[in-house]
């Protein structure tokens, strides 16, 4: 097996991080539950946020995750990938709008 930085064997292991912090690690947890629950969005429709949210933040462990928790709430192949396309336009959209501090930084020197 390949030897990567990101061990996909330590998504399983996510629940130790209470093992240097039980007190935080359980706010952390109990917090993790209630946003992941039934509320104005539906389960499904939170697991397609959290893996367009992963892409955005490059978290392998996370895209592991919420491609897997996406499936089982039956979100499709199709459905997935426009999420993380969405995820895609913002974030290049907002890298496009910071132009904007170059562009007025310019005129200041340039003018």
């Amino acid at each position: 097996m390949e030897k990567t930085y990101y061990n996909p064997q330590d998504l399983k292991k996510f629940g130790n991080i209470s093992e240097f912090s039980p007190g935080l690690a359980e706010k952390f947890f109990s917090y993790y539950g209630e946003v992941f629950a039934e509320g104005e969005l539906t389960a499904r429709e939170k697991s397609l946020i959290a893996l367009a949210v992963a892409h955005t933040v490059q978290c392998p462990y996370c895209i592991d995750a919420y491609t897997v928790d996406s499936l089982e709430k039956g979100s499709t192949e199709g459905q997935m990938m426009e999420a993380i396309h969405v995820a895609a336009a913002i974030r290049g959209g907002a890298s496009l709008v910071h132009g904007v501090q170059m562009m007025n930084k310019v005129k200041e020197i340039v003018m």
